[in-house]
């Protein structure tokens, strides 16, 4: 990489895919603009492409429906930052690579292996960076594990277990009502669009290559057969029980306001419907309207994943949907102690054994920063990481670089197929 230049300005990007995610990213720019400057957007959107181009101040020469239209032009930036739906990624990365961009991609880094591994290929040909959005390495919390976990206080990783209870209000808005909810749309299973960071996290603590992997699940929940006597096709149509119903669409997306940048076009962008024409929205034809009980969703609400590493360590992750509150968590356990933590408790204890009379084992509590959103404090960390990596500095402990991240995705991709086969998959060595 010619560092020429790089290291006293700003790092320039170019938005591919301007949704809610890669805005989130570039809005480091807004927060650093030393560090980062957005120059150029892809969007085939137009209104999207026109409220991107007015939030960063760019000139129509630099907005662009298409990557094939920014890539025969002559380069105009650094890196890109690629938020482009799943089944995009590869077929949008490669051709920024060939063109001398490095990249910031969203996960999951592709919807198959082998489309994966074309990304793998095609970084190694071009000589780019690659760095995959897996957040959570640079949440706090993770990041502070990590280290413990490398001091060697607790020994060799014997066994980690991970859970994510994902939101009764979350699954619905993404994984029954939303872009997520069937594997034939989206491309993506729902372990791979929601539960790739936690099996990167697992990876990433465990150090070494995964073997093997099992897994276990179903849609067992959200189906036509198991609507609650008086449920309707649409909350706010036909619906008897929507006043007393968790998922109804009135108490989720206008009541309470939660994710209001799926569920309203372009709310993230500053377009915000009246309160009128978001009831009207859901009464018609909004997906986000629907009953959970009545849409096409075919993704699992429950999954189970058992992995095998080299060397002996084994590890599980539970994913779980529709619960309570939504969490993470983890528990590591070593030849020597073991460590234990919630991310949105901000805590994690770490404990070793203790045969002192009166005691059975010793523990030590630790806090970290968590701010309030899904990632734990991660997503700008991650691109100040990106930025430093492309001035030509040390990447991080949490380094997400490519080559870092493919692992965790593996196990998922042989996590899906062990359940749909019903048989223990190999992971070949890479």
């Amino acid at each position: 990489m010619n560092l020429s230049g790089i290291k006293n300005k700003p790092i320039t990007a170019v938005i591919v895919g301007a949704g809610h995610r890669s805005l989130l990213y570039a809005s480091y720019a807004v927060e650093q603009p030393d560090e980062l400057r957005i120059v150029g957007v892809v969007e085939p959107d137009p209104v999207r492409r026109k409220l991107t181009a007015e939030r960063f101040g760019l000139d129509d020469n630099y907005c662009f429906e298409t990557v094939e239209q920014l890539v025969k032009g002559p380069k105009i930036a650094n890196a890109a930052i690629n938020g482009t739906l799943d089944d995009l990624h590869i077929e949008t990365s490669i051709p920024l690579l060939e063109a001398g961009y490095d990249v910031l991609l969203e996960k999951p880094i592709a919807t198959s292996e082998e489309k994966m591994m074309q990304l793998y290929q095609a970084k190694q040909k071009y000589g780019r960076e690659v760095m995959i959005c897996h957040v959570l390495r640079y949440a706090p919390f993770y990041k502070a594990i990590r280290e413990v976990v490398l001091s060697g206080d607790i020994g060799d990783i014997v066994n980690i277990q991970t859970a994510e209870h994902v939101s009764y209000h979350h699954m619905a808005v993404s994984y029954i009502r939303g872009k997520w909810n069937s594997e034939e749309k989206s491309k993506s299973s729902m372990l791979m669009a929601k539960c790739c960071h936690d099996l990167d996290i697992i990876t990433w603590m465990v150090g070494k290559q995964p073997k093997k992997v099992s897994s276990f699940g179903s849609l067992m929940q959200f189906r036509p057969q198991n609507a609650p006597q008086g449920a309707g096709k649409r909350c706010l149509t036909d619906c008897q029980i929507e006043e007393n119903c968790p998922y109804s669409a009135r108490k989720n997306y206008i009541d309470q306001g939660r994710w209001g940048f799926y569920v309203w076009s372009n709310s993230y962008l500053g377009e915000t419907p009246s309160l009128d024409e978001q009831i009207e929205s859901l009464r018609t034809d909004n997906p986000y309207g629907l009953c959970v009980w009545h849409c096409d969703n075919d993704v699992v609400d429950h999954q189970s994943v058992i992995i095998e590493f080299e060397g002996g360590s084994t590890a599980t992750h539970n994913m779980v949907g529709a619960t309570s509150r939504p969490c993470r968590t983890i528990h590591i356990i070593g030849t020597n102690g073991e460590i234990s933590g919630v991310l949105e408790d901000g805590t994690f204890v770490v404990r070793h054994p203790d045969p002192r009379k009166g005691h059975e084992y010793s523990e030590k509590r630790i806090s970290v920063n968590v701010t309030d959103d899904s990632h734990g404090g991660g997503d700008l960390l991650l691109v100040a990481d990106f930025v430093s990596v492309l001035r030509g500095e040390e990447p991080s402990i949490s380094s997400t670089a490519l080559e870092k991240s493919v692992y965790g995705h593996r196990i998922g991709f042989g996590a899906e197929r062990s359940r749909l086969e019903g048989r223990t998959m190999e992971i070949e060595m890479l």
